[in-house]
């Protein structure tokens, strides 16, 4: 890392979003200014800069500076003041101007402006509404700049300051000063730790109730990224005191105050006081009573139809359901919720088949939806109707509450406009999803939910698929029959082995194989040697029909390090070939890249995956489904390589071939429905490499991690 100061000459380039700037800097005693690129926002022409980064040669603007830390303060310097001034970033001051007035007033001239600004018409050819232009103007930017300074002197990176002014406007130093941890919801970047950093710097007291209560929020949000919608209170107190480094009774007492206050939400069970944020204890009732009410409320079609309609249906494909599958079929019929589940090779997709042609025999409007992109377009491809995200069936609108909730133009006032509404994958739904998903839906429309109860849970709170099945109170159907197509597939075979507690069988078919590796780094080698050689030379692309999947980002055999590893082998750097560096990665044309969360304008859509297309300074252009789409430099961080990806990440996808690392130090992370969900997601090839213990681990271990949810209770003792 290299370190350089000087004060800004111009800004060539300002995301509107702060993310992302270029500027050129004049280093001190240095005559030749200096291109400086930053994802962070741009500074003040004129101010005073340091930054801590390293050279880059960029293939067409040349040699740059890449900060990665910037710190800034206000121009000191007479000459840094007139360049200020000259820069156009007031009104009413040109350069000749700026010259006049620093040549009078110097290094007072920022102070003269803000104090004294009629003592401007001093200035030949400043009059005095210039005088209160120029002011009024100064006053503006000195708003701007006065956060940057003052976060800088209270040791945070002066780079927020354009998120937080564009957030707050003229009340931006009111916020910081009276309630700094409204930043840690309120400024993307901004976390918990810097808000509590930018209270302490101001004086607010390790036990006062702001930040206690601020502790607990944040302790509730870590608590709900892994999964659960509620926890015990003790639990919630003990993390908030270590978090705050304070004594647990007086997080206590700010958590009876947050209860009375309506700010916490409890609930009472076997004794023990479980704690709630109040948009997931609000998520978890509202699923309840809409489930209730949604499965009662529609009336039973005619029954002596659907009989006639199976058969008709059968005759047409010439095949025969299993009378389990007919049962399924005739139950949409009966029941306002239907629950369809079963591992693979059951014939869900069959079934679902045969809903939908039932069904708009009836003459009725059928919406089809799925949690992804991916998972969408595999119901689509499958039942050859239109099928979409369960968020664009919502009309999402892109912007997102403080708690990162998105906001729906689907809700109870402007429900979604359908008799029936099929939603595949439903074990990836986490509880917010599907609150928001029932509240659209009219009362007397059907809902089939459709899922694999053995895979991974949600990533969101909540174990919505399962609480469902636990609750025993909406009707359900387990498809448990292995059609014989689907018996001579090696791999169904293997995953319902693994769901039994089995070893599967690596030796009977080449379609399923395994190769015993002890070393990480030659397990690692080996997945490069199949994607480079093997695979290729048996007719496979490997970017195309092969998904590296891994247990976990970090070690050899970790995403993170067999993308670098396969992007090096597969697509390696090469003089034609442009090139994009971010602080945490590096981009190349015709990498395979993965978008990482839902971006509504641009219709792409978090799991997506494209290829990058081209590189410019300002921008990625990345070809997603035959259309190329736009990254500017503020929106990069939505994309990462996927040469490899971890196994949650692939869940609702379907690929030729899996290549599944299985290492012992993945033994945190090595589970049964992990790599029943890895296996799950190949059509026509596994191939598992690493440690036989690893696997037997994985397959041994079936104690999946506690969620604290109760929808299975409020189900099933219709608790409101």
């Amino acid at each position: 890392m290299e370190k350089i100061e000087g004060s800004v000459q111009t800004i060539i380039f300002a995301s509107s979003d702060g993310n992302f700037s270029v500027f050129r800097l004049k280093p001190e005693q240095q005559n030749t200014p200096v291109t400086v690129t930053a994802n962070l926002a741009a500074p003040l022409i004129g101010q005073n800069v340091y930054v801590e980064g390293m050279w880059v040669k960029h293939p067409r603007f040349g040699q740059q500076f890449k900060a990665e830390k910037m710190h800034v303060s206000a121009p000191d310097s007479a000459a840094g003041i007139e360049n200020f001034l000259a820069s156009g970033a007031l009104d009413g001051i040109g350069s000749a101007t700026a010259k006049r007035i620093v040549n009078k007033f110097g290094k007072d001239t920022l102070k003269i402006i803000e104090t004294e600004h009629n003592r401007l018409c001093e200035i030949p050819g400043i009059g005095k509404k210039t005088a209160e232009k120029i002011f009024s103007s100064y006053n503006e930017q000195g708003e701007l700049r006065d956060i940057m300074v003052w976060l800088e002197t209270h040791g945070v990176s002066g780079t927020y300051a354009g998120r937080i002014f564009e957030e707050y406007g003229s009340f931006a130093m009111d916020v910081i000063a009276n309630d700094p941890y409204r930043l840690a919801s309120d400024i993307d970047g901004i976390g918990f730790l810097t808000a509590d950093q930018i209270a302490e710097k101001i004086g607010i007291e390790k036990n006062s109730s702001s930040r206690i209560s601020a502790g607990i929020d944040f302790t509730l949000q870590k608590i709900a990224s892994n999964g659960h919608c509620c926890v015990p209170e003790e639990f919630v107190i003990n993390k908030t005191a270590k978090l705050l480094n304070i004594d647990r009774e007086s997080v206590r007492i700010n958590v009876k105050a947050e209860l009375q206050a309506d700010r916490l939400y409890t609930e009472y069970v076997g004794g023990s006081q479980l704690l709630y944020p109040p948009y997931l204890y609000f998520a978890e009732k509202q699923v309840a009573q809409r489930l209730l009410k949604l499965k009662g409320s529609v009336d039973q079609l005619i029954q002596a139809d659907g009989y006639k309609i199976i058969a008709q249906w059968e005759a047409s494909k010439k095949m025969r359901l299993a009378e389990k599958q007919k049962e399924a079929v005739r139950a949409v019929l009966e029941h306002g919720v239907l629950v369809l589940t079963g591992g693979p090779g059951t014939g869900k997709t069959t079934v679902v088949q045969a809903i939908i042609a039932l069904l708009e025999n009836l003459n009725l409007k059928i919406l089809l939806g799925a949690p992804t992109g991916r998972a969408a377009k595999r119901l689509a491809e499958a039942t050859e109707r239109k099928a979409a995200t369960i968020h664009r069936l919502l009309e999402a609108t892109g912007i997102r509450k403080a708690n990162d909730e998105s906001v729906f133009g689907k809700d109870s006032d402007e429900p979604l406009d359908a008799d029936v509404i099929i939603i595949d994958e439903v074990s990836m739904v986490d509880i917010v999803l599907m609150q928001h998903f029932l509240n659209a839906i009219p009362d007397g429309c059907r809902v089939v939910l459709v899922g694999d109860m053995d895979q991974l849970p949600a990533v969101g709170p909540g174990a919505v698929l399962k609480d469902i099945l636990r609750s025993k109170t909406i009707y359900s159907i387990k498809l448990d029959e292995i059609f014989r197509q689907a018996q001579e597939s090696m791999i169904v075979y293997n995953a319902h082995a693994i769901n039994a507690g089995r070893m599967p069988d690596c030796t009977s078919s080449n379609d399923f194989v395994f190769y015993e590796i002890d070393n990480d780094e030659e397990t690692a080698a080996k997945i490069v040697k199949l994607c480079k050689e093997k695979l290729p030379a048996e007719g496979f692309n490997p970017l195309l029909d092969v998904q590296v999947l891994s247990p976990m980002h970090r070690l050899p055999c970790g995403v993170s390090n067999l993308n670098r590893l396969l992007q090096k082998s597969l697509n390696p750097p090469a003089p034609y070939k442009k090139e994009y560096k971010t602080a945490a990665q590096l981009f190349r044309v015709g990498d395979k890249v993965m978008q990482i969360r839902n971006n509504y304008e641009k219709n792409v859509f978090n799991g997506d995956i494209g290829f990058i297309k081209n590189i410019f300074p300002e921008k990625i252009v990345v070809r997603f489904n035959e259309e190329n789409i736009d990254y500017q430099a503020a929106e990069i961080n939505q994309l990462i390589l996927a040469y490899a990806m971890s196994v949650h990440k692939s869940q609702g996808s379907e690929y030729k071939i899996v290549i599944l690392p299985l290492t012992q130090g993945h033994f945190i992370m090595l589970q049964r429905n992990l790599l029943y969900t890895a296996v799950t997601r190949a059509k026509e090839r596994v191939i598992m490499l690493g440690s036989k213990k690893a696997v037997f681990t994985a397959v041994q271990n079936n104690k999946m991690q506690k969620r604290y949810t109760l929808l299975a209770e409020r189900l099933a003792y219709q608790v409101n």
